[in-house]
């Protein structure tokens, strides 16, 4: 899989990496400069002075740093196999361990210094969002991630989310209604665990006059000095 090809097709590309090619490249400047940052030209992976000049020797597979950004985000974005994506990207299972390790800092880095990495305290939500300048007109809604079924019964019971015999882990996120942009990321939890409870657990402090909209998994959930929105349900037919 290269990014040359993958632009071409933005249905596809948007699948894989979860952005747009115009997207892409907006995120790729800013991890450009973080990789260099973190890993000088003049200087080998372990920090070492080189002794040749930078690009001799070998070509690995992930030489250009759009091929780099591509790794990542498709590894977040589909979170596969470490073996599967050895395959995609031609190299050994071992090297994606070494490269993901890597990679994984210099991507955070990059989009946070492009402002849209989401607040993870809950505390800092509202002077974070006033940063942004945007109206305090919010969507939470909770996440789940597929994960493989753990061996421990007790781990496998907690995993279980109750949905089509799958086990996931969870998060609550806080998104801002008009610009889709993700606000906040609470931490991970067990897919048994409750909506309502994960917010009970992570005080949110929201910012003045907030308008939040959420369902009826936050059944009874109502922050102090916030407006909730919440769908009324349809009555059933012939009631």
């Amino acid at each position: 899989m290269t990014y040359a090809k993958l632009k071409r097709n933005r249905r596809k590309c948007v699948a894989l990496t979860g952005l747009t090619p115009k997207e892409f490249e907006g995120v790729l400047s800013a991890f450009t400069q973080a990789y260099a940052e973190h890993y000088p030209a003049e200087k080998t992976m372990t920090g070492k002075p080189r002794k040749r000049q930078a690009g001799g020797g070998r070509k690995g597979r992930l030489a250009e740093m759009e091929q780099k950004l591509l790794f990542i985000l498709v590894q977040q974005k589909t979170y596969p196999l470490q073996s599967l994506l050895g395959e995609v990207f031609g190299v050994s299972q071992s090297r994606v361990n070494e490269w993901i390790h890597r990679l994984l800092p210099i991507l955070k880095e990059a989009l946070e210094a492009l402002g849209v990495l989401p607040e993870r305290e809950p505390e800092h939500f509202a002077p974070s969002e006033r940063r942004h300048g945007q109206r305090p007109d919010f969507i939470i809604d909770g996440t789940e991630r597929r994960r493989q079924r753990p061996k421990n019964p007790q781990r496998q019971a907690a995993a279980d989310s109750g949905k089509k015999k799958t086990h996931c882990d969870k998060n609550v996120v806080i998104v801002q209604a008009k610009s889709k942009r993700v606000g906040f990321l609470s931490q991970t939890y067990a897919g048994k665990t409750h909506d309502k409870k994960i917010v009970d657990t992570e005080p949110i402090a929201y910012p003045p006059d907030t308008c939040l909209s959420k369902d009826t998994g936050f059944q009874g959930y109502e922050p102090t000095g916030v407006r909730t929105r919440q769908p009324k349900k349809s009555p059933a037919r012939g009631s």
